[in-house]
């Protein structure tokens, strides 16, 4: 037989032994869903509006449990209010794993606050509550710097004098310096390039994890992370965050004072020390730098992407802004600064609030989980690390539970006497054992920083209501709004 011949029938047999291998095997019984390829999973189910519009048409017609296999591995899908709430909330510790993003996972890897699992999680995620809480959460220090934020902010756009502006990276600033206040003991100036350097990595690296380019790299990562792309550029960028993250930490060493931890990267350094002698410790170094990042990522980029987005929807909605400064007027009125006791006089507020974050559906497919045990779940049974994809759009478009799902419209959270309601598919936080570590200080920032502004400022766009754009300039893992243009006009 021909050496030419022998080479052909050789790729074609490693082939096929490649198809077997690489073909997802039954395990537990799974949800249904639509059968798929050898090594590409259910890529021809999968569209050009990414993974969340594909996952939508695929409800349709296996309901609100199905399987998805990305790339080879099946993926569970929870669809709607009910689905995520009795797996997130009713199951909760079985549910409480976390699954990969793999464009971040050579970065994050197992460590950290957020991507961990295990005892390590555990640990990690009571260390960081306690920590936070007692540099801020739920405490009027925190109160006092959003508010010193707030001032300085109006202060920035006071220096516009109502010219158009993007104001991205000044919702960036605001919102970093409140994590760095509590993870790094201080606050930046808005013009200190160090600052303005790690925000700009922090707005790219969410806009490419965001991207369709990494919503591909999801399904064939094994294979396409030998090749250039997206995933390597968000890899350079959290790098960088990391080795100034690095430098920090050096130089909260070297200035340590045992009786008098500064903020979150001192009392780290203190357990690791009174931790040392634990050959099962979880307090080492690089749990310490990929929590740090995880904090400051999550504490930056959630909550200056919700303003973004509310500052849109007021200008597209000029009637909503109007109705919130009034209550702003008749509530606290123009001589002080709000406070979070304001907020319960301030239903309407609240419910506008409540509406650009179901609006802006910031983190729409959720962040993925995973099962930590065999576990039966209506009916099915789903195998020990089974990732679980809970599609928290999904809730916050029920319309089981929302009349006008796909509106912005505050009116969803108010009762007919006018209370603020919030029910139970507004999750933009997700639920359960793995509920955002930050959702008071978002909650309080949110409330002060978009009153702040009403209560100072009258809203202009340079274009008519009627053309601002609400679609999404990219939505994958998280969703981001158009960049826009804006003025601030002194009230």
């Amino acid at each position: 037989m021909e050496p030419s011949v022998l080479l052909l029938l050789a790729l074609l047999v490693g082939f096929v032994l490649l198809l077997v291998r690489g073909y997802p095997k039954a395990r537990g019984h799974l949800p249904p869903g639509p059968r798929p390829l050898p090594l590409l999973g259910n890529l021809l189910q999968m569209d050009r509006g990414g993974f969340l519009n594909s996952f939508k048409r695929i409800r349709e017609k296996y309901g609100a449990v199905f399987t998805v296999h990305l790339g080879a591995r099946p993926v569970v899908m929870l669809h709607g209010t009910e689905a995520i709430r009795e797996a997130l909330v009713d199951q909760a510790e079985a549910f409480s794993g976390r699954g990969t993003i793999a464009v971040v996972e050579p970065i994050f890897r197992d460590y950290g606050v957020i991507f961990s699992n295990g005892e390590r999680w555990k640990v990690l995620r009571r260390f960081s509550l306690a920590t936070m809480r007692d540099f801020g959460m739920g405490k009027r220090s925190v109160e006092e710097r959003i508010q010193e934020e707030a001032r300085c902010l109006v202060e920035e756009f006071r220096k516009s004098q109502g010219a158009p502006l993007d104001p991205t990276f000044l919702f960036q600033c605001i919102t970093a310096n409140i994590i760095c206040s509590i993870v790094f003991g201080e606050r930046f100036d808005y013009k200190d390039r160090q600052f303005l350097r790690l925000l700009y990595l922090f707005y790219q690296s969410f806009s490419l994890i965001s991207s369709f380019s990494s919503q591909v790299f999801e399904l064939f990562s094994g294979f396409l992370k030998y090749f250039p792309g997206t995933h390597r550029q968000i890899s350079r960028n959290l790098q960088e965050i990391l080795d100034y993250i690095g430098q920090s930490v050096e130089k909260h060493r070297a200035t340590l004072d045992p009786s008098n931890p500064r903020d979150f990267i001192d009392t780290y350094l203190l357990r690791m020390e009174k931790e040392k002698s634990n050959q099962h410790m979880e307090f080492d170094h690089q749990n310490l730098l990929i929590s740090v990042l995880s904090l400051f990522f999550a504490g930056t980029e959630t909550s200056s992407t919700t303003l973004r987005y509310g500052f849109l929807l007021m200008l597209k909605y000029p009637h909503v802004a109007e109705k919130v400064q009034k209550e702003i007027d008749q509530v606290i009125g123009s001589h002080r600064l709000p406070t979070l006791e304001d907020r319960t006089k301030m239903p309407y507020t609240d419910a506008v609030i409540y509406g650009i974050q179901r609006f802006s559906d910031l983190v729409p497919i959720g962040v993925p989980h995973k099962v930590t045990k065999d576990t039966l779940f209506r009916g099915y049974l789903l195998p020990k690390n089974t990732e679980v994809y809970p599609i928290l759009s999904s809730a916050l478009h029920d319309p089981q539970y929302f009349e006008q799902p796909d509106t912005f419209n505050p009116d969803h959270f108010l009762d007919a006497n006018g209370a603020l309601k919030k029910g139970e598919a507004f999750m933009p936080f997700s639920l359960g054992k793995r509920i955002c570590l930050g959702e008071g200080i978002a909650r309080n920032e949110l409330f002060l920083f978009f009153t702040a502004i009403l209560q100072n400022f009258s809203l202009s766009s340079p274009m008519a209501a009627k053309d601002i754009d609400l679609s999404p300039k990219e939505s994958g893992f998280g969703k981001v709004p158009q960049t826009y243009q804006i003025c601030f006009l002194a009230r």
